[in-house]
């Protein structure tokens, strides 16, 4: 396991670094890119080493996966022996335990004591879509709700779902049709103030879909319980209980996309338990599995037993690998209680947020839950004016430093705090440290 400390052996990034990502320019399509051109060449815990022998402090994670930490020892060793043992025969074709103990699993430990069945894929998009398809078929609807700011994927069916259009929609359509977009509950940007956010966003909701879709049209209404790409906006609330609520009442299926807040990431195993939510369909991916490419749809029983056999699937879903590592990463969530761990992470971070914010007056927003966090940037504090330049300077700043950092955003002006739970507090005080030497260079 590598020292859990930065070291900065050269300039960020290094000369190998630098050789790779001319080689990369060369091989790799230009639609590709990359936040950070370090090539890592090792990683444990909280640190990524790179080829030049340079240490950085990861605050992503892979944006939100290796939140058990790289190399996890248990998911180290339960990939070794599932390799040894078989790597892929495809579940519909010769089925396997380990598929049936992460269904089991999800089962479990995903929002509602109901009877639930799962599907597993290989991403976020792919649960996402599937999602889309069990609430069509189950429901005989077609219309699908969606959210401003949300980020659901970047196939067709997901990128329709996805509000943000650069880089993720832009001349890629035209997108699958019967997508609505609503307001979310945006605390911070809501016109009238957040106090009035939860009820007024809702009106705005139901008053929307009634008008323009038709609840005896609508499948279903898919929501982030916190949104992730869109800038870890909090919902206000009570509002995602009502938006619950209300699809129960009128026979529309709620789908809770967990894909970035799942797994302990919030504080608890799901974020939609923080107000007691359950929905009827949940994905996720992410975090689930140490790092391997591992996705899932679970819901109602009835829902999800709806659909004809050999309606879902596919070749890797489900791998056997990934779903090894997924087991022990739950194991491993469950004896180190993360969280618990991720509760404690954000009682560090919040203080040293608020005093950034106090000193520097170019913070807007400090939100989120657990170790899921975020700050909006703006240049004017009463005017609440998106401040994206200042962000990419600070985003480049840690970097220079060894500091791995994410920007998110519809504006681009939001960094989002995500490192793994398996880190130190030291680890993460320092990082922290970092960041303030960011702020201090580049506003």
């Amino acid at each position: 396991m590598l020292e859990q400390k930065r070291v900065l052996a050269t300039s960020i990034p290094g000369p190998k670094s630098q050789a790779l990502q001319q080689r990369k320019t060369a091989a790799v399509s230009a639609g590709v890119g990359t936040g950070l051109p370090v090539y890592v060449e090792q990683a444990s815990g909280g640190i990524l080493r790179d080829v030049d022998g340079n240490q950085l402090i990861d605050f992503g994670s892979g944006i939100a996966v290796t939140t058990v930490g790289n190399g996890n020892p248990r998911v180290v060793e339960a990939v070794q022996k599932q390799i040894a043992d078989f790597t892929h025969t495809c579940f519909m074709v010769t089925p396997y335990e380990e598929y049936v103990l992460v269904a089991e699993a999800l089962a479990e430990l995903t929002p509602g004591d109901h009877e639930k069945r799962s599907a597993l894929f290989n991403s976020g998009s792919e649960a996402v879509e599937n999602a889309v398809k069990v609430a069509r078929h189950f429901t005989g609807r077609q219309a699908v709700v969606a959210f401003d700011h949300a980020y659901h994927g970047r196939t067709n069916l997901t990128m329709a779902l996805t509000a943000k259009s650069m880089p993720y929609k832009h001349r890629f359509g035209p997108f699958a049709s019967e997508v609505y977009r609503v307001p979310m509950a945006y605390p911070y940007r809501w016109p009238t103030g957040p106090e009035a956010c939860a009820e007024e966003a809702f009106e705005t909701f139901t008053s929307m879909v009634h008008a323009q879709v038709g609840e005896s049209n609508t499948a279903a209404v898919i929501l982030e319980p916190i949104q992730g790409e869109g800038g870890f906006i909090v919902p206000a609330p009570g509002f995602v209980k009502m938006v619950a609520d209300w699809c129960r009442d009128n026979e529309i299926l709620f789908i809770a996309d967990e894909v970035q807040s799942g797994f302990c990431r919030t504080g608890d195993w799901f974020a939609s338990e923080h107000e007691g939510v359950v929905p009827d369909l949940v994905t996720t991916a992410k975090g689930i599995a140490g790092g391997m490419p591992l996705a899932a749809l679970t819901g109602r029983a009835d829902v999800m037993d709806a659909i004809h056999t050999g309606g879902l699937g596919g070749t890797y879903g489900g791998n056997p690998v990934a779903c090894a590592a997924a087991l022990a990463s739950i194991e491993t969530m469950k004896a180190d209680d993360l969280c618990g761990r991720a509760r404690e992470v954000e009682a560090l971070f919040r203080p040293r947020l608020e005093a950034l914010a106090s000193k520097h007056g170019v913070i807007g927003d400090i939100r989120g839950r657990g170790a899921m966090l975020a700050i909006e940037l703006v240049s004017d504090l009463e005017r609440k004016t998106p401040d994206a330049d200042l962000a990419g300077r600070v985003n480049k700043a840690c970097h220079e430093r060894g500091l791995v950092t994410l920007t998110c955003g519809t504006f681009g002006n939001v960094f989002r705090f995500l490192p793994p739970l398996s880190s130190s507090d030291e680890l993460l005080s320092e990082g922290l440290d970092v960041l303030e030497e960011a702020f201090a260079a580049s506003v």
